[in-house]
């Protein structure tokens, strides 16, 4: 199965594609989406480049399902919000297409415990991880290490997760736990 990882952010998304056969794993790509070559406050400009950067991605690769990291609460409020508006431009290149994909959300604490072990994992173990468990042979960018290890963690908890979730539905809550298979 290919999964497409998404790691939004309002100045540079990155993106990581996975295949993932049981518990093998191969890498396809990772990159980033960039808009720092427009201004700070053109915000609609930045929003349309992110969603169609993924849409160029999904074409290109074509996943079977994706998985974008939850916003977490800033102390800026500010930050929040448009950090939000970034996620939702992705969100929306993924799911407004004749056939929509699946798209799944794991928080950036999930996916460390996942990749590293701990939550609190600082980004070049994350990239380390990454490297180590897709056998590359540099670090991936620290954006598209974040969305390979959202594939990753979705290609190794994605089916159990399922599956917990048709038995018993999980909510999400603030700090945002996980729901599974929630589709836009």
């Amino acid at each position: 199965m290919r999964i497409l990882g998404i790691d939004p952010g309002l100045q540079t998304t990155g993106f990581g594609v996975v295949d993932a056969e049981g518990h093998a794993l191969a890498y396809v790509a990772s990159g980033t989406i960039r808009t720092t070559h427009l201004p700070l406050g053109d915000l609609p400009g930045r929003i349309k480049v992110l969603y169609e950067g993924v849409r160029e991605v999904v074409e290109r690769y074509g996943p079977a399902v994706a998985t974008v990291e939850i916003v977490f609460v800033n102390v800026n409020p500010q930050s929040t919000l448009l950090l939000g508006q970034a996620r939702g431009a992705c969100i929306a290149a993924l799911v407004a297409r004749e056939e929509p994909l699946l798209v799944t959300e794991y928080t950036a604490l999930q996916m460390k415990k996942a990749i590293v072990g701990h939550g609190r994992a600082a980004k070049n173990q994350v990239q380390e991880m990454v490297k180590r468990l897709l056998q590359l042979p540099g670090l991936p960018g620290p954006d598209a290490a974040d969305a390979l290890g959202l594939a990753i963690t979705q290609a190794h908890a994605g089916h159990a997760m399922a599956k917990l979730a048709a038995v018993s539905p999980l909510q999400r809550r603030q700090h945002a736990m996980y729901k599974d298979g929630r589709s836009y």
